[in-house]
């Protein structure tokens, strides 16, 4: 019975909007299980959960129980088996894990935990992320005007790039750790999408690859599972997001990625190639063209969008601006 009891303590049961709220906005980390009523909630992430709450202390980590069809804020998990772990910190999302994954949650806590505490102890900002369930696709956050031309520069961090984790990744259940890491590095996930990707799509995004021999090959690899596609934004640095992210990726070939730059993703996740875990945009122009194909709901800014001088401006579908420049 005592067991029971302390189970029951462990996790607090949220069945109402004000309990939300107030769960939410509790001093410090906490985790929601988000569970269907048919189902139950995860069980075997329990005993992690008191491992963690010994380990790390009472003050500033906190454990939920949320019902889908309890929360009318939860409605879009509704009939989805797959568990899922919310994080939240100041009444904000900061990272999301999907699957019963104990390494990967713990982890998690431990990483999340520590930048809270910095955050409260420093004044830090947090890095929010957007999980495509919760608030479907989200658009670029809005620069800041009357700055002039200095004010464009300093928030140029603010332009959005595309990232992709691939089929092969996503199937050795590398999705997750790799978005944590997308995280640690300084840059913001706004929004996380999972789903395969069309024949169409890829011959159209790999159209300058066209007249190469893997071409077949590579859009073969991209349609052959689920993918992740993120919205990526950076609010630290001065560094552009399109380059940062491009850095961070490494060579494109794993093998140079392992000699070259060991610390980056596609040496750390990638095998061979087309094989290498991630895609990164290579200019503006390319993040511009690939969110319009893969996310048609974004919205760029006026810089992003505004057109070369002594051009006309034109009305374009995503497909039709992908296809405007075909490069080698």
């Amino acid at each position: 019975m005592g067991s029971r009891k302390k189970e029951i303590a462990l996790q607090v049961n949220i069945n109402t909007q004000e309990l939300w709220e107030e769960m939410l906005s509790s001093k410090g980390l906490t985790v929601v299980d988000v569970y269907q009523g048919w189902c139950g909630p995860c069980k075997p992430v329990v005993s992690l959960f008191q491992k963690m709450r010994m380990e790390v202390g009472l003050d500033l980590l906190h454990f939920a129980l949320a019902e889908a069809d309890s929360l009318d804020v939860l409605e879009k998990y509704r009939g989805k088996c797959e568990p899922t772990f919310l994080f939240y910190a100041g009444g904000e999302l900061v990272a999301v894990v999907k699957g019963a994954n104990a390494p990967l949650l713990r982890k998690t806590i431990l990483h999340q935990l520590e930048v809270e505490k910095k955050v409260l102890a420093e004044g830090r900002e947090r890095n929010v992320v957007t999980d495509e369930v919760l608030s479907g696709v989200a658009k670029c956050p809005p620069r800041e005007k009357g700055g002039g031309e200095e004010e464009e520069i300093a928030s140029s961090e603010k332009t959005c790039t595309l990232a992709i984790i691939k089929p092969d990744a996503v199937a050795h259940g590398k999705a997750d750790e790799i978005m944590m890491k997308i995280q640690e590095a300084g840059f913001d996930i706004l929004s996380n999408e999972e789903r395969t990707l069309t024949e169409a799509e890829m011959q159209v995004f790999y159209q300058h690859r066209a007249r190469e021999e893997a071409f077949e090959k590579l859009v073969h690899h991209m349609c052959s599972g689920p993918s992740h596609l993120l919205i990526l934004t950076r609010t630290e640095g001065t560094e552009d997001v399109v380059t940062a992210w491009r850095t961070f990726l490494g060579p494109c070939d794993p093998n140079v990625a392992r000699r070259e730059h060991p610390e980056s993703l596609r040496a750390q996740y990638g095998t061979e190639m087309p094989f290498n875990a991630v895609h990164g945009s290579r200019d503006r122009e390319d993040a511009n063209r690939e969110l319009a194909l893969l996310f048609p709901s974004f919205k760029f800014s006026d810089k992003d969008t505004k057109a070369p001088q002594g051009a006309e401006a034109q009305v374009v579908s995503p497909m039709e601006a992908l296809c405007i420049s075909k490069r080698i």
